[in-house]
């Protein structure tokens, strides 16, 4: 019999900007959020504190290395059996060269004009947005943006 402490799943993520001030976001291949945008992350596998878990997730889904820094917030998300508790931390990519992998579709650096669009199209992950925000870590509106 699985005890209750199975029904919550230990997540993490890692919200990480470059110098511009863009976020570092992945495109989810994979459910939950299959083809929504969202920071990237995943399971603490057994054995894994949290720092090891955002480092690995991070370099899985988008090739970069990170140093992990402090927990900037955390929320619970519903999953088919219980529920997805998720520990989000500050991060600085070190190296590593930018590409989607593992359970990333696409991944990219975005500013804050291209968040507010995926955000208004409904196409960031289930409360990525009003999390950031109330974190205070939207991506930043750069100033040297290219004209589309």
């Amino acid at each position: 019999m699985r005890g209750d402490h199975e029904s919550s799943i230990r997540c993490v993520g890692g919200i990480t900007f470059d110098s511009p001030g863009r976020l570092l976001v992945i495109r989810r291949s994979n459910d939950p959020g299959r083809g929504r945008w969202s920071i990237p992350g995943g399971r603490v596998e057994p054995g894994e504190d949290d720092a090891v878990a955002v480092a690995r997730e991070l370099y899985e889904e988008t090739g970069l290395v990170v140093t992990v820094g402090d927990l900037i917030g955390s929320v619970v998300r519903s999953a088919e059996r219980g529920s997805y508790e998720i520990y989000d931390y500050s991060c600085r990519a070190v190296g590593g060269r930018l590409r989607p992998g593992d359970d990333a579709a696409a991944a990219a650096w975005i500013d804050g004009v291209i968040f507010a669009a995926l955000d208004q199209a409904g196409a960031l992950t289930e409360g990525l947005g009003e999390a950031l925000r109330e974190w205070d870590s939207v991506p930043q509106i750069t100033k040297n943006r290219p004209p589309r």
